[in-house]
């Protein structure tokens, strides 16, 4: 197991100062942020980023994310030329040693939450997602990190519309028609890539969402029957679902050598199916995290793995879910349960 950390770029208030400091991290997790959805990125760039890192005496190893355009999950428009530069961004990496590549699948938003700074008893803020709130809320208007912020309100109106009408089947296709025109590539290049679950694994706001549960891990794993199309397994994303048994699924997917880059993070799931992101520590949450690294440990994972989302604590500001400080106690705890999983083994 290799621990890591995310990183967004030289603007990022978490520095590589700071994180090269936390115990046993190897490296960082980045990407070109300043580059549109579905363009090349400038070799330059991918240099500049990698030097960045190696001059402060972490890896870089994993790009998350390579962002795949709407018209790819869509199937129009210009999609044959974003899956092509796609491919060119496989290769622009692979040749400056980039080994793992997380992507992910959701239609129009990337993780959904009705508040960042939920304040939590112990005084900490946290990122929560209340069912009820979401319901009320207007998608074409909403704006939370990470998203494409690009749209304007009719053109998010147009893009909700698209997927509504194509359903899930329709975006099972697209997706299918995407493995099959990249992973040629991964493999000549050996790099993997680790599909991100949808975050949460459900549907919103009427748009299908597909990479949810073990049954369509399953039928996504059967796509490309190839080793390196394989897995991001995040477990506050499918783990914010009680359906989903996190350390059964680590221990399937993990024997077969299909997750490439280990997400982990405790979440608190209240009586209506909302949830509250929580600390890492098992009793904090309704997760298991020991549970998790020890099937993370008897499939012999060797792949990445970092603590993912954190609470603000200790009066810290900066981007909601990627502060310093409780990434790093859980980096530290995870780095524990692993030393003990490992000396109780005689290693």
């Amino acid at each position: 197991m290799k621990m890591t950390f995310r990183w967004y770029g030289p603007e990022d208030p978490v520095s590589l100062d700071y994180i090269r400091q936390i115990p046993k991290m190897t490296g960082v997790v980045s990407a070109i942020y300043s580059v549109p959805v579905g363009e090349v990125w400038p070799s330059d760039k991918i240099k500049e980023l990698k030097a960045m890192v190696e001059a402060k005496g972490l890896e870089l190893e994993v790009i998350e994310s390579v962002p795949v355009h709407e018209d790819i999950k869509l199937g129009r428009g210009n999609y044959k030329i974003y899956i092509e530069n796609y491919k060119e961004n496989i290769r622009r990496l692979a040749a400056e040693g980039i080994k793992c590549i997380c992507y992910n699948f959701m239609p129009v938003f990337d993780w959904t939450r009705s508040r960042l700074d939920q304040p939590l008893p112990d005084g900490s803020n946290t990122l929560v997602y209340y069912k009820e709130d979401v319901d009320k809320m207007d998608p074409a208007r909403l704006a939370l990190p990470g998203w494409d912020s690009s749209y304007s309100t009719d053109e998010m109106k147009e893009l909700i519309g698209a997927y509504k009408v194509l359903g899930e089947e329709g975006l099972w296709k697209n997706l299918e028609c995407f493995i099959h025109e990249i992973m040629p590539v991964a493999v000549e290049c050996d790099v993997n890539m680790g599909i991100h679950p949808d975050d949460p694994p459900w549907s919103i706001f009427g748009i299908p969402r597909i990479i949810t549960n073990e049954e369509n891990l399953d039928r996504f794993l059967a796509l490309y029957d190839d080793k390196h199309h394989g897995l991001s397994l995040c477990s506050g994303s499918l783990g914010c679902s009680a359906f989903n048994d996190i350390p059964r699924l680590i221990h399937k997917y993990g024997t077969m050598g299909r997750i490439h880059f280990a997400h982990v993070r405790n979440v608190k799931i209240l009586e209506d199916g909302s949830f509250e992101e929580s600390a890492h520590d098992s009793s904090c949450g309704s997760l298991d995290v020991v549970e998790m690294l020890k099937a993370y440990y008897e499939v012999g994972f060797q792949g990445y793995l970092r603590p993912d989302h954190g609470r603000m604590i200790w009066g810290e500001t900066g981007k909601p879910g990627y502060g310093l400080y409780d990434r790093a106690l859980g980096a530290c705890y995870m780095n524990g349960i692993w030393e003990t999983l490992e000396k109780l083994h005689g290693k």
